[in-house]
C-alpha cells in the first residue's frame, strides 16, 4: 500500500454528464490611506526605512475551492476527472515551491531535496503533525494527509523556508494563475459555498448554483476590511 501512494496513482471519480465550469478572477485590495504613509515620507527613516511593505496588487497564491463534502455528486456514468493522489514539493535554493499546495484529502507530498545541504521538514499543525529530520538527495521523504485543514510546514534550520498545505475534501479547486484568473471545470450541477483562499487575508464566500451546462463567472475582492469587528 505504501509503494501504491507513492507512485502518480490516478482514480477516476464518475461525474454526471450536467456539469458547469467557474472561473474569474481574485484580487486583494489593502487599507485605504496606508499609502499616504509612504507619500508622506514616513519610511525614509533610519528605523523604518527596512521596513517592506506588501504590494496587495501583486499578490499570488490564491485558492478558490468548494467548501465541505459533494453529497450530490452521482457515481455513475459521465465524463471523469483524474485524482492525482501523488504531489511534490522541492526544496531547491534554500525554498519550497510550490509556496502553496492545494490537495485532496488521501494525497501524498513527496519532498525531494535539490540543494547540497541538508533540510529539515516539519509541522505542528493541528491537522498533520510530523518531522522528516535531516536529508538530502538522494533520499525523498513523504507524507500523507489524511485530514482537510491548513498545514504549516516550516525547516527546522532555515528559517525562511515554509510552505502551506491546504488539505480540501473534493477536487473541485483551483489555485490562480499569474493574472489571478481561476478555473475549475466538471462541476456538478447544484448549490455550494465557493470560498476564496490567501494566506494572509480573510477568506471570502459565496453562494452559488451551478448550472447543468455552461460557464458561469464568479470573482472575489480579498481585503483585510472582511475581518469581524468585535
Amino acid at each position: 500500500m505504501k509503494a501504491l501512494l507513492s507512485t502518480a496513482v490516478v482514480l477516476y471519480v464518475a461525474l454526471c454528464s450536467h456539469a458547469g465550469t467557474i472561473s474569474d478572477f481574485v484580487r486583494a485590495e489593502g487599507k485605504a490611506g496606508v499609502e499616504q504613509d509612504a507619500q508622506d515620507g514616513k519610511y525614509k527613516s533610519r528605523k523604518l526605512k527596512f521596513a517592506e511593505r506588501i504590494d496587495y496588487s501583486e499578490m499570488r497564491d490564491f485558492v478558490v475551492y468548494i467548501e465541505g463534502r459533494l453529497t450530490n455528486a452521482p457515481a455513475v456514468s459521465g465524463t471523469p476527472i483524474q485524482i492525482v493522489t501523488t504531489r511534490r514539493i522541492a526544496q531547491k535554493g534554500a525554498i519550497f515551491s510550490p509556496h502553496v499546495l492545494a490537495i485532496t484529502t488521501g494525497t501524498t507530498v513527496e519532498w525531494p531535496n535539490y540543494d547540497d545541504i541538508f533540510h529539515n521538514v516539519f509541522s505542528i499543525s493541528e491537522p498533520k503533525q510530523f518531522d522528516l529530520g535531516l536529508y538530502k538527495e538522494p533520499e525523498v521523504k513523504r507524507v500523507t494527509f489524511d485530514k482537510p485543514g491548513r498545514v504549516d510546514v516550516f525547516c527546522s534550520i532555515h528559517t525562511t523556508m515554509n510552505c502551506i498545505i491546504l488539505v480540501l475534501d473534493n477536487p473541485f479547486f483551483a489555485a490562480t494563475d499569474q493574472k489571478g484568473r481561476y478555473t475549475i471545470t466538471n462541476v456538478p450541477a447544484g448549490t455550494y459555498k465557493l470560498k476564496a483562499w490567501h494566506e494572509r487575508l480573510p477568506c471570502q464566500s459565496k453562494e452559488i448554483t451551478v448550472p447543468e451546462n455552461g460557464d458561469m463567472k464568479v470573482d472575489f475582492v480579498l481585503t483585510i476590511s472582511n475581518l469581524p469587528r468585535y
